[in-house]
């Protein structure tokens, strides 16, 4: 079987040229109000070159995220046709990709899990202390599977 790594090797170049490309537009030559404070995490190029999809993370201190997301993303959207003439311009590309611009939610999700891993490893060492409190450990009102899914 043959290998394609230079071809994968291509499109991560190509996806990382991109990703830089489409960071310094939004941060600097985008105007429209809709656009908060944001970079763009990362572009997946489809395997044929035709299609990318750019995944756009805001910053933590917006008040309503869902709102800022949506018009960020709509205002990503509309700039589109002038941010693929300006990644032509500056990139050289024979074809730039359709671009779709998705928000990135892994940095929230993120946090959100380790505020409930923390959560349980309090509640559990809440609950080894007071079992512990006798001299000898009580078991606990949990199984042990239980507190495994908790960690995981």
């Amino acid at each position: 079987m043959v290998e394609r790594r230079a071809r994968k090797h291509h499109q991560d170049r190509v996806a990382e040229a991109l990703r830089e490309e489409i960071d310094v537009l939004i941060e600097g030559e985008l105007s429209d109000p809709r656009i908060d404070f944001c970079h763009v995490s990362e572009v997946a190029l489809n395997p044929g070159g035709k299609s990318a999809r750019v995944y756009v993370a805001l910053d933590g201190a917006v008040k309503d995220i869902a709102k800022a997301e949506a018009e960020t993303i709509a205002g990503l959207e509309a700039a589109k046709g002038y941010i693929r003439h300006e990644l032509q311009e500056r990139m050289g590309l024979r074809r730039v990709p359709d671009l779709s611009f998705l928000a990135d939610r892994s940095g929230r999700f993120r946090a959100r899990i380790e505020e409930l891993m923390n959560r349980s490893r309090k509640t559990t060492a809440t609950s080894r202390s007071v079992a512990m409190t006798d001299g000898k450990e009580k078991p606990s009102s949990r199984s042990l599977s239980e507190i495994d899914s908790l960690h995981r």
